[in-house]
């Protein structure tokens, strides 16, 4: 599927060809510490347990108490789920295939 949305552009396709050159999970760290805040990085990684967690039917009171996420960030991402380009759904659907992502059993709401 090729995206044609509006993000298109050279330097965003720069730094997303950057990161399919990261090689391990230790590559990773290394790059988004250098390229982001600490605070971003969780901000990402907040938003995508928050739609694992809406995908798994949690409640908006559950998520806010596991993640610590606003109401407006899990409407935001609930928008992006029922209506954006399906980014979660295809990562969501990756990490479930290969084992890579926090289940259900394994966190305390």
């Amino acid at each position: 599927m090729v995206y044609n949305g509006k993000l298109r552009d050279p330097l965003i396709d720069q730094f997303f060809n950057a990161i399919l050159e990261l090689k391990d999970l230790d590559e990773c760290y290394q790059f988004f510490e250098d390229v982001s805040t600490v605070a971003e990085l969780k901000s990402l990684a907040q938003r995508l347990e928050v739609a694992r967690m809406l995908r798994s039917n949690y409640t908006y009171g559950e998520i806010t108490t596991s993640t610590g996420a606003s109401t407006a960030t899990i409407s935001r991402v609930k928008r992006c789920l029922n209506y954006g380009a399906d980014g979660y759904k295809t990562i969501l659907d990756r990490l479930q295939a290969t084992n890579k992502s926090i289940d259900r059993a394994s966190r305390s709401v």
